[in-house]
């Protein structure tokens, strides 16, 4: 194993009724006022949100709600957040809801705390958070893992721009993780977070590190546990065990549990964000249209990662190092597909691209051609280019 320092101060309160142990859990850290987010009408029509908000009122927390967060979470929105959060004099922001959701409620969180800085001033790199509120998670979507991490992304829809902030204060204070309330979900966001899911981990396990053996079979392990329960809860959501191990699965996969001792590459993702921003596409699709594109373009740096990958991941067996290397990367493709996901900019449904636009997402991805992503293989403009061509098909 390689040097590491690993804290996750999340509290994680799993399992059925779970949602019920965020009042009492405010009420033991002293907070009086809650800002509670979400997204759209599912919480209102499932009565989660007037459940939410009685609990609290019941344990004498005031609460105002803030709705309308959507997919690629929007910056403009946590804005009006943040002028909501500093008039209410909030405490607390509470998520309810899934992976957007939690990152408007960080976004939000930080900015109440730092009222002199707009919050995008920190997405942008041009200044440190070192406060936030704290946040609290009722989650409902099994896919980004963002109630225990240390990430979240937004969306300028001005600009069609996508950024992610990786900081300790982005760590919620708890969270409630409940599968039951994932089990209204339609099946696209079952199959996105699945894909979500897989990626925060392969996105770790694909880097220059291949020292850590307990880092590594923590992975795999997880990814087979993911693989082997996302075509069931696909089938019936209404499968406790299938929804319950993708829930904590979603969860592990991005508390740095399984990057421990690595470097992050996170390559896929930073390409992926650049199609969501620009297309609006979901970001499990997005992912799972440009993964393959990505493993064939890198797949020489190291094949014999992608056979251990295969092998221990997806069961294939051999001794060709390259004809492995290969058949994980289709094996991929094929579960994706399988799960109706998109491996390709067609079946992403934004259709083959001008030469014109890869070049913009490149350059976009590449931040004006200032920084490289990637450390599998660190890849520049050029390379991220190609990767986009093998894609746009």
């Amino acid at each position: 194993m390689e040097s590491f320092v690993y804290q996750v101060p999340t509290k994680v309160i799993f399992g059925r009724d779970a949602e019920l142990q965020i009042a009492p859990e405010a009420v033991t850290r002293g907070i009086k006022r809650t800002l509670l987010v979400y997204g759209g009408g599912s919480v209102v029509k499932s009565g989660l949100l007037d459940r939410m908000e009685k609990s609290l009122a019941e344990a004498g927390i005031e609460v105002q709600t803030l709705g309308g967060v959507q997919p690629n979470p929007r910056l403009q929105l946590a804005r009006i957040g943040v002028r909501q959060a500093l008039d209410f004099g909030a405490d607390l922001i509470l998520a309810v809801g899934g992976g957007s959701v939690i990152d408007t409620a960080k976004a939000i969180a930080i900015g109440a705390a730092n009222p002199e800085t707009d919050i995008w001033e920190f997405w942008l790199r041009k200044q440190t958070v070192t406060k936030a509120l704290p946040v609290a998670v009722v989650l409902t979507i099994s896919a980004a893992g963002s109630e225990t991490s240390d990430s979240a992304v937004l969306t300028d829809a001005d600009s069609n721009t996508k950024r992610g902030l990786n900081t300790p204060f982005n760590r919620p204070a708890f969270s409630a993780l409940n599968p039951e309330l994932t089990m209204t979900l339609p099946k696209f966001q079952i199959a996105c977070g699945t894909v979500d899911m897989m990626m925060h981990t392969m996105d770790r396990y694909f880097n220059p590190v291949v020292t850590n053996q307990v880092t590594d079979e923590l992975s795999e392990a997880l990814l087979r546990v993911i693989i082997r329960n996302g075509p069931i809860a696909l089938q019936n959501p209404n499968d406790y065990n299938a929804m319950s191990e993708l829930m904590w699965a979603g969860s592990l996969s991005h508390n740095e549990l399984t990057g421990l001792g690595g470097q992050k590459d996170f390559a896929p993702h930073q390409l992926s964000h650049e199609l969501s921003g620009r297309f609006d596409a979901a970001h499990g699709a997005a992912l799972s249209a440009i993964w393959g594109a990505w493993a064939s373009y890198t797949r020489r740096i190291n094949p014999e990662r992608f056979a251990q990958f295969g092998k221990n991941v997806w069961g294939l067996t051999g001794t060709d190092t390259e004809e492995l290397s290969k058949a994980a990367i289709d094996a991929s493709n094929r579960f994706f597909r399988s799960l109706d996901m998109p491996t390709n900019f067609t079946e992403l449904g934004i259709g083959v691209q001008s030469d014109k636009v890869i070049e913009e997402l490149a350059w976009n991805c590449s931040f004006g051609e200032t920084r490289t992503v990637g450390t599998f293989q660190k890849l520049n403009s050029k390379d991220m280019e190609a990767i986009y061509h093998l894609a746009n098909h």
